[in-house]
């Protein structure tokens, strides 16, 4: 399956092989900004301009329930990968964490001072990483709260992502900068990036990132970008929505929408 989110307030979940709407789900009153299935498939997220974020069970479409804490736009959403917690961003420049079987706000985040454009859980849940409009990338403790490091960017921090294998973590910033940090050195005083990928540069002697790739949206193209700078446009897609950054595994699916209302599914063969 496959689920979007749309200016028209409306949550679909398609076939990811026939392409055929399964289910329109419909409980915001502003634009869907983000959407995620929980891991285990048997829940879906929505985020919205409403301020809100919905709960959808995957196989009814019925709305478990609506989590209201945020005082603005709701921008991007994730699940723990135990699904047991709810991360969002959103333009009142927090994060909250919210528990998902009783829908309570166990925190509320504050350390950018912008609008927080994406989050994202690490695979083990302990750590969030959080992306701001403020330039700057925050790691936070999932379970205390804590603000575990601030990482100043040049330009606004569109997407951020966790490696599967939870040695790394990476930005993607307005310029199409894709940045990537260790883990392990979190604590180091002066952290610089392990993998700095920019065009027109192109770096040959950095740290390999371990079997995954990131992959990013940049002009209508989706780029590969390996770990020694070079960049391969992998295909062309019509007025994509957004900008992202994304480890990803070769063979992996990708879907992407784009602002003319259409989804694509792209197979990665890296």
């Amino acid at each position: 399956m496959i689920v979007s989110g749309s200016n028209d307030k409306t949550v679909c979940i398609w076939d990811a092989v026939t392409g055929s709407l399964i289910r329109k789900l419909e409980g915001h009153n502003g634009t869907v900004r983000s959407v995620a299935f929980s891991h285990d498939s048997t829940m879906i997220l929505s985020g919205s301009y409403d301020n809100t974020v919905c709960i959808w069970d995957a196989v009814t479409g019925s709305l478990i329930r609506k989590l209201e804490g945020h005082h603005e736009n709701v921008q991007s959403l994730a699940f723990s990968h135990d699904s047991t917690m709810i991360v969002s961003g959103a333009d009142d420049n927090t994060v909250c964490i919210w528990d998902t079987v009783t829908g309570s706000l166990i925190k509320k985040l504050e350390g950018h001072n912008g609008y927080v454009w994406s989050v994202a859980f690490s695979h083990d849940s302990t750590m969030i990483v959080s992306g701001s409009s403020d330039k700057t990338v925050c790691i936070w403790d999932a379970v205390t709260g804590s603000l575990i490091r601030k990482l100043e960017l040049h330009d606004f921090v569109q997407s951020v992502a966790f490696s599967a294998d939870g040695l790394h973590v990476s930005a993607h910033n307005h310029q199409g900068a894709c940045y990537m940090w260790s883990i392990a050195d979190l604590q180091v005083s002066k952290l610089l990036p392990v993998v700095l990928l920019s065009p027109p540069q192109q770096f040959s002697s950095h740290q390999a990132m371990s079997s995954s790739y990131i992959l990013s949206i940049e002009s209508n193209q989706i780029i590969h970008k390996t770990s020694n700078g070079q960049r391969t446009s992998l295909c062309y897609l019509p007025d994509l929505g957004s900008s992202i950054s994304h480890h990803v595994q070769s063979g992996e699916k990708l879907a992407f929408g784009t602002e003319e209302g259409d989804i694509y599914i792209v197979v990665l063969h890296l």
